[in-house]
This record gives C-alpha cells, structure tokens and sequence, in this order.
C-alpha cells in the first residue's frame, strides 16, 4: 500500500498505465478517497455518473489517484491555519515524490475547487484541468456546515486533542473566508489561463449557478454540458481524453 509520509501526514496514493501523468483529485467533499472514482454508493445505487479515469485513462497517461488527508486510508494533524493550501502542499509533495514536473489535474465534486487551488499554487506545473461537477457555494451553506461536522467527529474520534476550535477554524479557512468555489476567487478564474475543460454540475452541492459563472470567467474553457453515465459516458471519456492529450507537453 503506497503511502506519501509527510511531516504531519502520511498520504495514501495508486499509480498505474504510463505516459504524461495526471493526478486525481476524487468526489467526496472532505471524504475525497479514490474509491469514489469506481463502484456505487447509498446515492448512486446504479453506479456513479462519471468515469473512472484509473481505467479509462491509463491506457494513455500515468495515473495518479490519492485519498486526501484524512479520507479513506490517509491520516494527517489538523491546525487552525489549514486549509487549501494545506491540500495543494499535499499534492505538490507526492508529484515531487514521483518524480513528476509537469502534470495535468481532473478533478470531481471537491476536486474541481483542488484543481483551481493547484493552478494558483504553482500554474507553471499544470498543463491542463479538468473541472467534473465542482462544488460551490449557492444556496447550500448547510451542505458545508454538515461536512465540516463529519470531517470534525472523523478526526476527532481518532485524536481526540485536536479541539472543536481547531475544527471551527478548518472549517472557515475552507468553506467560509470565500464564496464561488471555496478555494479561489472570481477575479483568479478570470485571469486564469490554464486551459480547463469543464463538465458542469446541476445538484445542490454541485450548483449549475457556479458551473455557470465558471464558464462565463475563465478565459481558456471548454464545457462539454451532457457527460454523465450511462448515456454520455462514452462522450465523456473521449472529450476528456482528447483534451488532455491536446494539451499535453510535446
């Protein structure tokens, strides 16, 4: 089991296929694990409406997916000052341990917001983005208060030191000093010229309002609005894969 061990956190992570790498940022809000990418959940009884880019894309990429800090296998501390930065120090770290420059990022649900976190912590190093069904803030601050609850009782069941204050802070850092996606602001995406491909989201923690003024901001977009399985998820693979692939280093 392949684990990043970090100074405050030990980060569990897959690789597989070949190629110029990309790495996952899973569904999930807080319990963002790459388990979310396959299979079926309580929501989804059928099977999720999005691909699992550790099958689809490997043929073609390197594949990276991670559990982020304490989701799924991985474990970390928790100060008052984290938040996405946090995240994207996470991220910046395992690429470097793998020997990775330059690479693409996909990105569903809470993954989206880590996609636009990477490129406004070094953009130079992402190629490309892909925004699947990001998340926002529209009429839903009571999703993000309930995450932040069930991230809070998760971390503290384990350590029970890290304080509700701690918890109180986290969750501001992340849900509440922004609107729009969380982790950036409107004026970033504005000025934002890494090319992103976005799928759009419809659902109240995943606001068609915020995949509408994604797409009305950035600057260098494409939106491919039918994505979802099981009827466009062969439309889905293959626009994701031919975006990549066109903006892939030569």
């Amino acid at each position: 089991m392949p684990m990043l061990k970090r100074d405050d956190a030990e980060i569990h992570y897959t690789v597989t296929g070949s190629g110029f790498p990309i790495l996952l940022f899973a569904p999930g809000g807080l319990r963002s694990q790459m388990e979310m990418w396959g299979g079926r959940s309580a929501a989804y009884p059928n099977g999720f409406p999005w691909m699992d880019p550790r099958e689809t894309l490997s043929d073609t990429f390197t594949v990276v997916a991670m559990d982020q800090r304490n989701a799924g296998l991985s474990t970390a501390d928790v100060d008052p000052d984290h938040g996405w930065h946090t995240f994207a120090e996470d991220h910046f770290a395992l690429m470097d341990h793998l020997g990775f420059g330059k690479f693409h990022v996909l990105g569903g649900c809470i993954g989206g917001s880590y996609c636009f976190e990477a490129i406004e912590h070094d953009a130079s190093r992402i190629a490309a983005a892909v925004l699947q069904n990001p998340i926002g803030l529209w009429e839903n601050r009571d999703t993000w208060d309930a995450a932040v609850q069930g991230y809070g009782e998760t971390v503290r069941a384990r350590d029970p030191s890290i304080s509700e204050d701690t918890i109180r802070s986290f969750g501001h850092n992340m849900f509440g000093a922004t609107d729009f996606v969380f982790s950036v602001t409107r004026d970033f995406v504005k000025n934002c010229r890494t090319p992103l491909l976005l799928q759009p989201g419809t659902d109240k923690p995943h606001p068609a309002k915020t995949s509408e003024e994604i797409a009305a901001l950035a600057p260098n977009i494409e939106v491919q609005k039918e994505w979802r399985a099981p009827a466009h998820l062969q439309e889905s693979i293959a626009r994701v894969r031919t975006f990549l692939a066109r903006h892939t280093p030569g």
